[in-house]
């Protein structure tokens, strides 16, 4: 209980911490938006300084600041489950030697 309380306690600083760095940002974000409406908007139907951009605006930047990859860092190495259900691994558990380890998250149409 007191284990769970201490994760959870964690998770809401880390939430407060990432709405006090993101929200100059936001802001910065918002004004430009309300300045394209003002400068280049002709219509109600095209506006781009809307509650649901805004809440779009907010959540890109939360997702972008908690990702897990960042430039110039280690790449993240997340668990994975083989086909079969039975065993777990790490990507890089795929790796062999000095080979690259290539993954595709495509279809060959």
């Amino acid at each position: 209980m007191l284990h769970s309380l201490g994760v959870h306690t964690l998770q809401l600083l880390t939430q407060a911490a990432a709405c006090i760095l993101l929200f100059p940002r936001f802001l910065l974000t918002a004004v430009m938006l309300w300045l394209l409406d003002f400068l280049f908007c002709v219509s109600d139907s095209n506006r781009m300084f809307t509650l649901e951009s805004l809440k779009a605006v907010w959540h890109g930047q939360k997702l972008d600041f908690f990702k897990s990859a960042h430039v110039g860092s280690l790449a993240p190495n997340p668990e994975v489950i083989q086909l079969d259900g039975q065993k777990r691994l790490r990507i890089l558990d795929f790796a062999r030697g000095k080979r690259p380890l290539i993954l595709n998250f495509g279809s060959c149409t």
